[in-house]
């Protein structure tokens, strides 16, 4: 007798319902306020993806400002946020006047969860442009992102972040970019690589926090962070932003991510000049951060477009014969072994030391931010 629990208790079909759309959907998800539960939001992140949209996740705690940028910088086609603290008719209109300030009025916001019926055209009026609550249909849901695609013009937004943002989107799709747009390569291009699980997008929102907190650094920084397409549906879930603390960076480090299949890199080098170029003066993004899809030991790619390559590792990786025949090892100009509180760290050491020659290896503990200083500082050396 099958046991009914071992089963979801509602099928969504894995199903490219985008493709007739001017572009693949860019939604941001995030749960704004006192709202410690994301169960029911990952559901709808995975309808989402497995309907073929892009779906940027910015994980819990999020104030209206954090999420305006997030949304901005991502170039997002709607903002969908959701509340369980019964604070929304203070929030949303916060979050409007983020988004009017951050230079995306235009960009239309969702609303979703508890939210009490008589609330509803409080926060029509407002401005939010939609509003689902509990027992909705993740076909509604697909389906109201669909609507919110319409063509992307050339110029977007009144700041130079919020133009940046549909410059890369264009570039990314092979589309023309403004032909007044600034271009530039930033004084550092620094790629991050390794294996899925090692641990990089946390290395790499603890670098960027240490980079905006050390005086006297020269220009701000950036990143681009790529995850994987689907390849049945071509949507993708886009979790870097999670590891980031956006409340308290604000904007002192444009973040961007994008899916690719592969690694398709096509666009990247117009991307990091278009970054490059961005912002004139001492505001300059003078340091880039890439990090990679991490599909494998065969990831190489990405060395051709950056100065610097950390290949990022973790404990019980295999041995020394293993490692040496991976590709990904001959590319890197430093190692870090990463999650160094776990058993089999010193192993690693020692058989990276028989094939590193002169190069560096440093061992960190990004979750706790152990030795994050010493590897920023190697990478930016």
């Amino acid at each position: 007798m099958t046991n009914a629990l071992s089963h979801p208790t509602t099928e969504f079909e894995k199903k490219d319902r985008c493709a007739d759309l001017p572009h693949r959907p860019r939604v941001l998800l995030g749960k704004m306020g006192l709202d410690g539960h994301d169960r029911g939001v990952k559901v709808i992140a995975r309808a989402l993806r497995d309907s073929g949209v892009h779906v940027i996740y910015s994980g819990l705690w999020q104030t209206p400002q954090s999420l305006a940028v997030s949304a901005r910088d991502e170039d997002c086609d709607v903002l969908c946020a959701s509340m369980m603290s019964n604070s929304h008719l203070v929030l949303a209109p916060k979050l409007l006047e983020s988004l009017a300030a951050l230079g995306r009025a235009d960009l239309p916001v969702y609303m979703g969860g508890i939210l009490p019926q008589e609330d509803l055209p409080k926060l029509a009026e407002a401005g939010i442009k939609r509003c689902f609550t509990t027992g909705v249909g993740l076909l509604d849901i697909v389906n109201a992102v669909r609507d919110a695609v319409k063509p992307r013009a050339v110029s977007c937004g009144a700041t130079p972040s919020a133009q940046l943002a549909r410059d890369i989107s264009l570039a990314h799709a092979g589309a023309m970019v403004r032909a007044d747009a600034k271009r530039r390569r930033p004084r550092r291009v620094i790629g991050v690589t390794g294996s899925p699980g090692a641990g990089k997008s946390t290395l790499v929102a603890q670098m960027v926090g240490e980079f905006s907190r050390r005086e006297g650094m020269k220009g701000r920084c950036a990143v681009v962070a790529f995850d994987p397409m689907s390849p049945i549906t071509s949507g993708a879930l886009l979790g870097d932003r999670l590891r980031v603390d956006f409340n308290n960076l604000g904007e002192r480090v444009y973040y961007r991510s994008l899916a690719i299949s592969g690694e398709d890199y096509h666009a990247l080098p117009e991307i990091i000049e278009l970054i490059g170029g961005a912002i004139d003066g001492p505001d300059a993004y003078d340091t880039l951060f890439v990090e990679t899809v991490g599909a494998g030991q065969n990831e190489t790619r990405i060395r051709q477009f950056v100065d610097t390559t950390a290949v990022v590792l973790t404990p019980g990786m295999g041995d020394a014969i293993q490692m040496d025949k991976a590709g990904i090892l001959e590319i890197a100009d430093i190692f870090v072994c990463n999650k160094a509180d776990h058993p089999g760290e010193n192993e690693l050491v020692r058989d990276l030391r028989d094939v590193a020659g002169r190069r560096p290896i440093l061992e960190t503990v990004a979750t706790r931010a152990q030795g994050v200083p010493e590897l920023l500082d190697a990478l930016l050396a």
